[in-house]
Formats: structure tokens, sequence, C-alpha cells
């Protein structure tokens, strides 16, 4: 058996919904195949696409314990997507597997020590066997990353940009996501230690000049406050603007959760205390992740209600400009659709020939741009 896409993790809360979506928008003639180490969950999931019109998928048996079941799996595709989070603590045998196989691979990782640690040990095998393993395809990153590369492709790319990036919307995070993030908290130290390795072995552009910035205050674009998001997005963007010339000889970008209340602010600041102070202490790190299980998600009703805009405001030389990303459920649904469609990019449509770890803005580009709007995400230049 050979495939286009395998989907490893399809038994999972994102990892289904992200079955229902590509097995119902496969080109014609496409095969594709779901993968995990239970295959009568995994029939379970074949069957809901079957009845909902869509190709039915081959099924893979592949345990992340057993490097022999993920190489199999690995080399009988052209594209494997992974949902198996916490990447931390799943993630590797599934990105190894593809670096080695000389494959497309995807996730939805929002964990940057994960991103860094296969970039030190995976990063220059991808090179080599022609691999292209690209991180953070759902909510994170992908508003972010491509709506920047939308706004600095209608800006001079020989004068400097500062871009500013505002994200404000309504979602509750899945038990996976909740799990990556206490992972996070608890991980800073090492997370610090291995960017810095990564920082120190990484070659960046001699005559361009790439940073990043950001301090707390009052929006610009619209009442409320700006508060300094530390995730994985802006490194995301930065990384695109390092690869990609077009971002100018020198680019700034800072990257802001819009906050509108003083109260909201306050609110969110003490919970992220909470969960950074507890997430150090092991006894209370356990009783925070028992809260939720890596499975849960937010109900059908709850994910209609979700929605995020993220404006950009950009300045070049005597040029100002504002754009704006939106979309519906953006951390399952429309994750979901964003993974499946970059998927589907890289497997079908006619892209730069990358290779090693890169960016959807790298990887795929004006053409993922093209897939996803308007109908998953809408770009728009803001008169």
């Amino acid at each position: 058996m050979s495939v286009d896409i395998t989907l490893h993790g399809a038994t999972g809360f994102t990892g289904a919904l992200t079955a229902d979506y590509l097995g119902t928008h496969l080109p014609p003639g496409a095969t594709w195949a779901i993968a995990g180490r239970n295959r009568s969950k995994l029939q379970g999931v074949a069957d809901a696409v079957s009845a909902a019109g869509g190709t039915t998928p081959e099924i893979v048996v592949a345990d992340l314990q057993d490097a022999a079941s993920m190489r199999a799996m690995a080399e009988d595709t052209r594209v494997l997507i992974s949902t198996v989070g916490p990447y931390l603590k799943h993630g590797l045998p599934a990105v190894r597997a593809a670096a080695e196989a000389g494959i497309g691979y995807l996730d939805l990782t929002g964990e940057p020590q994960f991103v860094d640690q296969v970039w030190l040990d995976l990063h220059e095998t991808a090179e080599r066997t022609g691999a292209r393993l690209v991180h953070a395809c759902g909510f994170d990153s992908i508003p972010y990353d491509l709506g920047a590369l939308y706004t600095v492709s209608q800006l001079p790319d020989d004068v400097p940009i500062q871009l500013k990036g505002y994200v404000r919307g309504n979602l509750g995070p899945s038990g996976g996501t909740y799990h990556s993030a206490i992972g996070q908290f608890a991980s800073f130290r090492q997370s610090a230690k291995i960017a810095k390795q990564r920082r120190a072995k990484e070659q960046r552009p001699a005559d361009r000049s790439i940073r990043g910035a950001g301090s707390l205050g009052r929006a610009e674009h619209d009442a409320g406050w700006a508060v300094p998001l530390p995730t994985v997005d802006p490194q995301i963007v930065l990384r695109s603007a390092r690869a990609l010339p077009t971002y100018g000889p020198e680019f700034g970008y800072e990257h802001y959760a819009h906050v509108k209340t003083t109260r909201m602010l306050a609110a969110g600041a003490v919970g992220l205390g909470v969960l950074g102070v507890g997430a150090q202490i092991p006894p209370v790190r356990s009783l925070l992740l028992r809260l939720k299980s890596p499975g849960d998600g937010p109900s059908p009703e709850e994910r209609a209600k979700a929605w995020f805009t993220l404006d950009f405001l950009a300045e070049s030389k005597d040029v100002q400009l504002h754009t704006r990303v939106s979309g519906r459920d953006p951390g399952y649904g429309g994750t979901a659709q964003m993974l499946s469609e970059a998927a589907l990019c890289l497997a079908f449509d006619d892209l730069p020939p990358v290779a090693g770890q890169t960016t959807t803005a790298v990887a795929m580009g004006q053409e993922l741009i093209d897939r996803l709007h308007p109908e998953i995400l809408r770009f728009q230049t803001i008169d």
C-alpha cells in the first residue's frame, strides 16, 4: 500500500475532526490512510467518514513505541499528518520517521521547545532526504504566518517593514491543548536552554535584520490593551521573514493579544500566573493535569460560537497598511480545516523545492492562502 496522505492520531479530538474534513475534500483519485495503535477505534473513524460520504481511508496500525511500525507508516505515504500531542511527550517518533523517509510532515504543535528540538535533531536529516517538516499548521500558526505574508506582499521589499499583530477571539482549549500548555510552563528552563542551543547553531541572514519585540501598552487599532504573547506564533513569523527576502532588509514583528478591558487584562494575568506557578510544583501540576483529559474538547455548540480576528498594522517608509485575518472555530473545526488544506497543498500543489524544517509561508505561501480564503480564513485589506 502507498497513499498520498496519512493522518496519525485520527482517534483524538482534533484528529477525528481532521479525518471528517479530509475524507470529504480529497481530490478525485487521491488515497489516504488513518493511523494509530488501536485498530478498532480507527475502524470507527473510518466508518464515520464513509457514512458522511467521504473517501474511506486505509487503516494502518502504528505505535509510537514501535519504531519499525512508525517507519513503515512514513515510508508508505507522501505526506504525514501528526495530531498526537502533547508533542513534547508524544511527537518525536512521527517527525523522526518522516524526516528519515524524506516525505512531507505537518503537525499542530504550539510548543516552541518541541520545534527547536526537532530542528536540532532532524533539520539536517530532512535537508539530506528532501523531507519538508512543517510545524504549527493550525490556529498556531497559520493565521499569523500567512497573515504576515499577505501583508508584506502588498509592501515594497527594498525598505524596512515594521509589523504588529493583534489577536482577539472567543475560544476555549481542548484537553490536549491544555496539557501542552501545562507542559510548556513546567519545562520553561529546559525550553530556554534548547532555544539557546538552536540560536548558537542556526545560521541567520548576514545582510538583513529580523527582530521581534513588544511591550504592554494600548492597542493602536482599537480600544483596549495590547498584551505581548510569548507563544510559538511570533517565532514562526520571524523564521519566515528570515527565509524570504520579500520581508525587506529590516523586518520587525510585535505579537499581541488584544484585550478590551482592564478587568479582562487582570483576570488573564491571574489565570496565567496560577498556571505558571502551579506547573512548577509536581503535586500541583498533577492536580492541574487531572482537570482536563487529553481527549476532551469543546462541544459542537461551544465551537459554533467561537471566532477570532487578527489585525496587522504595518509601516514601510511612507506607507501604512491595515490588514485582517478572521475565522470561525479557530481552535478546532477551523484548525482541522487548516491542517487538512495544508496537507492537500503539500501533497498536490506546485510548490517551491524546500527541504528541512520550514514554515507554511515558506513551503506553501500563496498557494495555501488561496486554498483557505475565504471559506476557512478571510484575508482582508482594511481601508
